[in-house]
């Protein structure tokens, strides 16, 4: 009697084990939305509402006197966001590495930038002054290795496009729109 009452509770403890292991209780549970029932109520900021991107199949690249800053030689166009309060970023891919884009705008903008991280390696040049009254971003060069940890690279997203990939990106985020540098 004693070894049926081990043995039903050994079942009981393995069926327990095999349940809380099952793939139906391995799923992670379902997010739950951040905003709580007074911040549901209030309407997003239209300013910080973030636009579609410009495609770039078709659209003008921008001139380096639009951008406030140079753009490498050989950098293809691949599109710009709204970065709001009159900015915008601006994307560029290079088949240049890292280093030597990070050696180019050093040269070109009399300025060492600052080593934004480390991994993956970020790099960034002041093209402005930054006033926090008008615009939410520095205006700046922000340079990106995407080849970090083995990655390929940056998709270039054009059909047929050559290369395939980008292992450098150059992002420029302009200053406000109709805004000199003061």
């Amino acid at each position: 009697m004693r070894s049926n009452c081990r043995r039903t509770v050994a079942y009981g403890l393995l069926l327990g084990a095999a349940l809380a292991i099952s793939p139906a209780a391995q799923r992670a549970p379902v997010p739950r939305p951040f905003p709580t029932p007074e911040t549901a109520r209030q309407p997003p900021s239209p300013a910080r509402a973030p636009a579609p991107p410009v495609a770039a199949t078709g659209a003008a690249a921008p001139t380096e006197a639009e951008l406030g800053a140079p753009i490498y030689p050989s950098a293809r166009y691949i599109t710009s966001y709204d970065a709001g309060r009159g900015q915008r970023f601006h994307l560029f891919g290079a088949t240049a590495r890292f280093a030597d884009m990070v050696r180019y705008y050093s040269v070109v903008l009399r300025e060492r930038g600052r080593r934004v991280y480390d991994a993956p390696p970020i790099h960034q040049f002041e093209t402005a002054r930054f006033r926090d009254r008008e615009m939410d971003y520095r205006p700046s060069v922000t340079i990106k290795d995407y080849t970090w940890n083995g990655s390929a690279g940056y998709i270039n997203t054009a059909p047929g496009a050559d290369p395939a990939t980008f292992p450098t990106i150059i992002q420029i985020t302009t200053l406000p729109e109709g805004t000199a540098n003061r």
